[in-house]
C-alpha cells in the first residue's frame, strides 16, 4: 500500500539512512512507502525497482520469518561522508531493563535444541533472546544514530522507520529500526556480487593477551568451523542459481567488533551472462534467511525457532538495505539492532547451536552481542 510523502522536516527528527564503511546514503525526502505482507514476494521486489525514478533509491527492511512483512521507502537523498545528526547530549536518563528469556531459561532452550540435534533431525539452529528497555525520558532516534556513527560497532549503520508516515500520522511516531550490523548479506555492483557471512563467534576480552587467545581459539574451533561451513555452503548453493565464477577462501577469516570475534568468509561472484536481474533486493530475498540466522535444514530449524523463541524476532534477524533503479544495492543482516517505539526499545541477539555447543557459552555469547547495542542506549 502507498502512503503520502514524508517531508524533509520530519526526516530530521528521525534520520533515515544506510551507511556502509565511511559513506552514508541519507534520505532527504520520501516519495511513498510500499508495504507487503510477504517480504519474500518477488513481484513486490520487482515492482519496487521498476517504480524507482532516476536518482531515487528504496530503503528496505525484510522480516525474518517466511511469509512475514516487508517494507520499502522510495526516497531521494545523497551519498556523502558520514554526518552525525544533531541531538541534545546533556539529557540524563533512567532505565528499566527486562531480560527475556532469562539466562537460565535461554540455557534450557539451548539444551532443547541440542536434544533435537542429537536425533539427527537438525544440524544447526540459531536461538535468540532480548532485552526490553524503557527509558525516562524516552530515547530519540537521532541520539542512537549519533552513538552508532561514533562507536561503529558494525560496518553497516541503518535507521529505517517501520511505519510509513502520512500527514495525519507523521513519521516521528511509531517504531523505527536502528542498528550497526557487522554482516553483509549481499551487495550488487553491476554484474559483481559480494557476500560476507558471519557464523561462529566468541566474546572479546579487555586483556589483549586473552583477547588474542580467544581469537586463535575461534579460528581453530571444530564446532565453530562446522557452524560456519553450513552458512557458506548454503549461500554458495543459492548463488549458483544466478551466478558464475563464485570464489571464496578455503578457510574463514577473523572479523572483530567491539564485543565479539567472528568467523567471516568473503564470497565473490558474477551474475550469469545475459542476466539483467536479479536486483539486489531480489538477491536478498533469494539468500535470506541464511543459516547464520536460521539453521540447517531450514524448515526444521524454523520450526524449532518458532517453538522455542515464540514471536521474539519480528524484524530482527531479517535484512535491511537499499536498491536503486538499476538493481544495484547493498543489504546487511539485521543484527546488532534495536526497534525503538516511544520510550520502549527492544534489543535482540542470537547464537548458533550445533552439536558440541555449551549452553553456558551460548548465554555468554548472546550477552556479549546484546552489550553492543545496550551500550549505545547509554546502559552501563
Amino acid at each position: 500500500m502507498a502512503r503520502d510523502p514524508i517531508t524533509p522536516a520530519a526526516l530530521a527528527a528521525r534520520p533515515m539512512l544506510f551507511a556502509s564503511g565511511e559513506e552514508a546514503y541519507v534520505a532527504s525526502a520520501v516519495r511513498r512507502t510500499v508495504e507487503t505482507p510477504d517480504g519474500a514476494d518477488p513481484a513486490w521486489a520487482d515492482g519496487i525497482v521498476a517504480a524507482l525514478e532516476p536518482g531515487e533509491r528504496a530503503l528496505c527492511a525484510l522480516s525474518f520469518a517466511e511469509g512475514a512483512p516487508g517494507l520499502a521507502h522510495l526516497v531521494s537523498g545523497s551519498e556523502h561522508a558520514l554526518q552525525r545528526p544533531e541531538h541534545d547530549a546533556s539529557v540524563r536518563r533512567t532505565y528499566e531493563v527486562t531480560e527475556f528469556p532469562t539466562p537460565a531459561a535461554y540455557a534450557g532452550m539451548v539444551e532443547a535444541a541440542l536434544a533435537k540435534i542429537a536425533t539427527g533431525a537438525l544440524h544447526k539452529v540459531v536461538l535468540g533472546r532480548c532485552l526490553d528497555v524503557v527509558s525516562t525520558p524516552p530515547l530519540v532516534p537521532a541520539e542512537i544514530i549519533d552513538r552508532l556513527l561514533t562507536t561503529r560497532p558494525g560496518r553497516y549503520v541503518f535507521s529505517v522507520p517501520l511505519v510509513p508516515g502520512t500527514e495525519d500520522s507523521p513519521p516521528d511516531d511509531g517504531p523505527i529500526l536502528v542498528g550497526a550490523s557487522p554482516e553483509l548479506l549481499v551487495r550488487r555492483e553491476g554484474l559483481t556480487i559480494s557476500c560476507t557471512p558471519l557464523a561462529g563467534s566468541v566474546p572479546r576480552s579487555d586483556d589483549p593477551a586473552e583477547d588474542a587467545r580467544r581469537a586463535e581459539g575461534l579460528r581453530g574451533s571444530a564446532k565453530d568451523l562446522a557452524e560456519h561451513a553450513f552458512v557458506v555452503e548454503a549461500i554458495v548453493h543459492a548463488l549458483k542459481e544466478v551466478c558464475v565464477e563464485i570464489e571464496y577462501p578455503a578457510t574463514p577469516e577473523l572479523l572483530s567488533t567491539d564485543t565479539v570475534w567472528h568467523l567471516a568468509t568473503p564470497i565473490r561472484a558474477r551474475l550469469s551472462d545475459g542476466v539483467d536481474g536479479p536486483s539486489a533486493l531480489r538477491l536478498a530475498q533469494l539468500l535470506h534467511p541464511t543459516p547464520a540466522v536460521g539453521g540447517v535444514p531450514t524448515a526444521a530449524a524454523n520450526a524449532v525457532i518458532a517453538d522455542l523463541e515464540g514471536d521474539l524476532r519480528d524484524w530482527f534477524a531479517g535484512c535491511v538495505g537499499w536498491v536503486d533503479g538499476r538493481g544495484d544495492g547493498e543489504f546487511a543482516v539485521t543484527i546488532r539492532a534495536a526497534v525503538m517505539d516511544g520510550p520502549r526499545l527492544r534489543l535482540f541477539a542470537g547464537a548458533g547451536i550445533v552439536a558440541g555447543s555449551d549452553p553456558a557459552s551460548e548465554v555468554r555469547e548472546t550477552g556479549a552481542k546484546l552489550a553492543t547495542m545496550a551500550r549505545v542506549t547509554g546502559l552501563p
